[in-house]
C-alpha cells in the first residue's frame, strides 16, 4: 500500500525523448554494423571506425534517455544530459516552463537557472502536469 503523497515524489522522467532517443540508439548501432559488414572494399580500420561510431552515437542517446529529476523531502536531484546537481528545496525559488521552453527551468537562490531535462515540452499536456508537479513541491517545501 502506498503512503499518501507518494506519487508526488515519483521520479520526473520524459516520456517521447526517452523513446525516441534509444529509437535513434539502436538504429545508429545497426547502422553502424550494417555499413561494416555490407559494404565491400573497406579496410578492417574503416569497419572498425563504422560500429565504434554506431556504439558512441548510443551511448550519447542512452545519456539523453536517463536524464530525470528525483524528488525527496529534502530536495531535488538532477540528472541532465552531462551533469547531475543536488539541490536543497529552500535552493528552489521558482519553477518555468513558458516561453517556448524544450523543458522546465529551475530560479535558484543564488540568481542561476538550471534545466531540468526530466520534464519535456515534447510529451504535451503530461509535461505540463509534470511542470505543475514540480511546481507544487517547490511550493510545499518553500513556504
Amino acid at each position: 500500500m502506498s503512503t499518501p503523497g507518494a506519487d508526488l515524489y515519483a521520479p520526473f522522467r520524459p516520456v517521447r525523448g526517452r523513446r525516441v532517443a534509444r529509437a535513434i540508439g539502436v538504429v545508429a548501432v545497426a547502422w553502424g554494423l550494417g555499413l561494416a559488414l555490407f559494404v565491400f572494399g573497406q579496410t578492417p580500420g574503416d569497419r572498425i571506425a563504422f560500429v565504434v561510431t554506431g556504439l558512441l552515437v548510443m551511448v550519447f542517446c542512452e545519456m539523453q534517455a536517463r536524464v530525470a529529476a528525483v524528488p525527496d523531502r529534502e530536495g531535488l536531484s538532477v540528472r541532465n544530459l552531462v551533469k547531475r546537481r543536488r539541490l536543497e528545496w529552500a535552493e528552489v525559488v521558482g519553477v518555468s516552463f513558458g516561453g517556448g521552453r524544450p523543458w522546465v527551468q529551475l530560479d535558484l537562490s543564488d540568481g542561476d537557472t538550471l534545466a531540468v531535462m526530466g520534464v519535456q515540452r515534447a510529451d504535451g499536456a503530461r509535461g505540463d502536469a509534470e511542470a505543475q508537479r514540480l511546481a507544487t513541491l517547490v511550493a510545499l517545501h518553500t513556504r
